[in-house]
């Protein structure tokens, strides 16, 4: 019953980022179907591996490919399903410890928590970037496909 409280609060937190940031109306229920399927896979693969890594990479994954998906069915930019789909994975609470040791001169235990929040964004930053590429190479076959 968490896991579905989870996916669903996701869903309301990528939805309630994507109006801050104005994303158009008619794009927000995408945009959080998108963030609550990624959110489900970072839940699934961490439970399966106990690893916070890999589920960060696939899950911004499955994001990159969900936003590929809705920009093409809302002939939008992908930019405007990514950017509020990546709010349930930020590392904030890791960065909010990293500083708090910081401040409480507790360096070591800061330093490994920054080295935590620096793990888990290039894990966000490699999902992106191999979704990215696979979508450049759909598009260019496709458009090689209609010539």
């Amino acid at each position: 019953m968490t896991t579905i409280i989870s996916i669903a609060l996701s869903y309301l937190a990528t939805v309630a980022f994507g109006i801050l940031i104005n994303i158009p109306r008619k794009a927000l229920h995408s945009c959080g179907l998108v963030g609550a399927f990624g959110w489900a896979i970072y839940l699934a693969i961490k439970a399966i591996t106990f690893g916070v890594m890999l589920a960060n990479v696939c899950s911004a994954f499955a994001i990159g490919i969900g936003a590929m998906m809705a920009a093409q069915r809302h002939r939008m930019p992908m930019i405007l399903f990514n950017i509020p789909s990546l709010v349930p994975l930020v590392p904030g609470g890791q960065a909010y410890r990293a500083v708090q040791n910081f401040a409480l001169g507790n360096n070591d235990l800061a330093i490994e928590y920054l080295i935590q929040v620096t793990m888990i964004a290039a894990a966000i930053a490699m999902g992106f970037l191999v979704a990215e590429i696979i979508a450049q190479a759909y598009f260019k076959f496709w458009t090689k496909q209609k010539r």
